[in-house]
């Protein structure tokens, strides 16, 4: 077994990840850079080209622009990694043979041994680990075990190998969030269509953090359905790949109005941080959401346009801090319509108020139920509830 790191090595770790964020931050200066090259404003209008050329102009120079923007966002998403790359410090020596030595009673043989410290105070431990058990160790054991060891409640990093084998492996263990979340849907499909043209997506980028979209693609049926689905398969892709989800937006925007294509989709953002309970909502064209606390109810709303309409959406948002127990409600403009007749936000905060039920999925089909009372059963336009629930992980 290769023994757990001294003194000196752990040092050289510290310079190799200082080698790489100086290597990261001089990659985001040389795009930068790219970016300013391209960053120019539009020529004057009182040039002698014709309409056409005027046109042509005009489409490279969006395009220019959105390269620039791309350029920008990977410029940063590179700086803020390297921020992370660099905080490594060894385990105190006493409580490093402890870890070891209970490990290897389970079967478990660890080497390297070390600390990253996390933005906002969060710990997590890195293992290089191996074990010759047969049917090998689940890494959530390794995690209750450290847990017992460090006197603090570690999970599975969210990249982190499910199993520990013969394999000399790295694995990193993370604390738990201070709050759960359940999540619950109920969705209606418009009268006379067979395909939804709304979608959503639950997507956890890292431990502890949480985003909830909801698309609303313009009109309904199979052209709305890919609109919006569009949509959300490229805001997954740039969340997976580093950006903030405010940002990805931003770029899908500016690239649907460079490109002109006829895809104007709501989008609502919901980013939860489980570990102190903020939420942020963004939105651009969505409907109003909700938030729950036992009988009272407060409505989030925003006057921005769907996406593909014009460069740049607010991104700003609305931030909250959520508590035990609060519910959110993320809804799709067919609810709302369904309740034009009446103050829509003070009666969906009425109806909202009053439910009882627990289960987010329960919650998300009361509502869906009782505005379909309202209307009399007809679904006019796709109707999407997606509600979460969050509680203190005790």
């Amino acid at each position: 077994m290769k023994k757990l790191l001294s003194e000196p090595e752990a040092e050289r770790i510290f310079l190799l990840s200082e080698y790489g964020r100086q290597k990261l931050l001089a990659y985001a200066d040389s795009f930068k850079e790219l970016a300013k090259t391209l960053e120019q404003d539009f020529p004057r209008e009182d040039s002698p080209d014709t309409r056409e050329n005027r046109l042509c102009s005009r489409i490279q120079w969006e395009s220019r622009c959105l390269l620039a923007e791309n350029l920008n966002e990977m410029a940063g998403v590179m700086a803020q990694v390297a921020g992370e790359v660099f905080s490594y410090k060894p385990v105190a020596a006493k409580k490093a043979r402890q870890i070891v030595q209970t490990l290897q009673s389970e079967g478990v043989l660890v080497s390297d041994l070390y600390y990253v410290d996390q933005q906002a105070g969060r710990m997590k431990i890195n293992l290089t680990m191996r074990t010759e058990r047969a049917g090998g160790v689940r890494a959530e054991e390794a995690a209750d075990m450290l847990s017992v060891l460090l006197d603090l409640r570690l999970t599975p990093s969210m990249n982190c190998p499910y199993l520990i084998d013969s394999r000399v492996r790295g694995y990193t263990f993370v604390e738990e969030a201070r709050y759960v979340m359940l999540t619950g849907t109920a969705r209606a499909v418009k009268e006379d269509e067979v395909k939804s043209g709304d979608n959503y997506s639950i997507l956890e980028s890292e431990k502890g953090r949480m985003t909830l979209l909801l698309s609303d693609g313009m009109g309904s049926g199979e052209k709305a359905s890919a609109d919006s689905e569009s949509v959300l398969d490229l805001m997954e892709k740039l969340i997976e790949a580093g950006y903030e989800p405010c940002a990805a937006a931003e770029l899908i925007n500016n690239a649907l109005v460079a490109g002109g294509e006829q895809n104007m989709s709501t989008l609502d953002i919901c980013e939860v941080d489980l570990y102190d309970g903020t939420c942020r909502f963004t939105k651009a064209g969505a409907a109003s959401s909700f938030i729950k606390r036992g009988h009272m109810v407060e409505q989030i709303s925003s006057g921005s346009l769907p996406l593909g309409v014009l460069r740049g959406i607010d991104t700003g948002g609305v931030r909250r801090r959520l508590m035990d127990g609060d519910y959110v409600f993320l809804l799709s403009d067919g609810i709302v319509d369904a309740l034009e007749n009446c103050d829509y936000k003070e009666e969906l905060c009425e109806i909202l108020g009053r439910l009882e039920q627990e289960n987010p999925r329960e919650l998300a089909e009361a509502l869906l139920r009782t505005v379909l009372r309202k209307t009399g059963g007809h679904i006019r336009d796709d109707m999407t509830v997606v509600v979460f629930g969050l509680w203190e992980n005790v």
